[in-house]
């Protein structure tokens, strides 16, 4: 779990870098989408690269769903028998909602997947103009786009910090003063994605990118 975990978080570091090229301008944007399309080539055939990241993070998101239902079945059977009265544990609002989460983002994976990628969902959709593809899809007009991209941003930061902190309590972070820097690497590196994400479809909304 903790190695697709970081595949993919890797990989929305890497997407956040390159949605962030919006701001350089239209012949920007679409110079670096499809130079993203050739990269690899002749080695590769022409979006061979995006073909390869794409099963490869499809393969990093199943094992980690596979994972996180195995630890939970794995949990569940540790005590068959349900406590007669259980205490509340103190935990973030991250850490239970954990799976619901991870299916909000799943679905919103999918939904993403048909607007930006294959532009089913997109007002424009088309492939060879990206910068146009994005500043349609969040038009002032089309606000419900923007709110459900900002919820499912959102959702993902909560995932994020406390899965950035679960790993950096197992990679040894166990003393009192381990623990409180690791909640606060986790916030940071948590707020700052959610960030990176949201500048672009609010700009957009806003008329900074037009």
């Amino acid at each position: 779990m903790a190695v697709t975990g970081i595949l993919l978080v890797l990989f929305l570091i890497a997407h956040m870098l390159g949605n962030l090229k919006i701001f350089s301008g239209a012949t920007s944007f679409d110079h670096y989408a499809h130079w993203l399309r050739e990269l690899g080539v002749p080695l590769l055939p022409a979006s061979g690269f995006l073909w390869v990241q794409r099963v490869g993070l499809v393969t990093a998101a199943v094992l980690h769903i596979w994972a996180a239902t195995v630890l939970a079945l794995r949990a569940r059977a540790a005590r068959p028998v349900r406590y007669a009265h259980r205490k509340k544990v103190r935990g973030s609002y991250a850490a239970r909602t954990m799976r619901w989460g991870g299916v909000i983002i799943l679905l919103f994976v999918v939904y993403h997947i048909l607007d930006l990628t294959t532009g089913t969902l997109n007002p424009v959709g088309d492939s060879s103009r990206p910068y146009a593809n994005v500043v349609a899809d969040f038009a002032p007009e089309r606000w419900y786009v923007t709110l459900f991209y900002t919820l499912a941003v959102v959702t993902l930061g909560f995932h994020l910090r406390h899965g950035v902190f679960s790993a950096l309590r197992s990679l040894g972070q166990q003393t009192p003063r381990g623990e409180q820097r690791a909640r606060v690497v986790a916030l940071v590196f948590a707020v700052a994605l959610c960030a990176g994400y949201l500048l672009v479809p609010f700009a957009v909304l806003t008329g900074l990118v037009s």
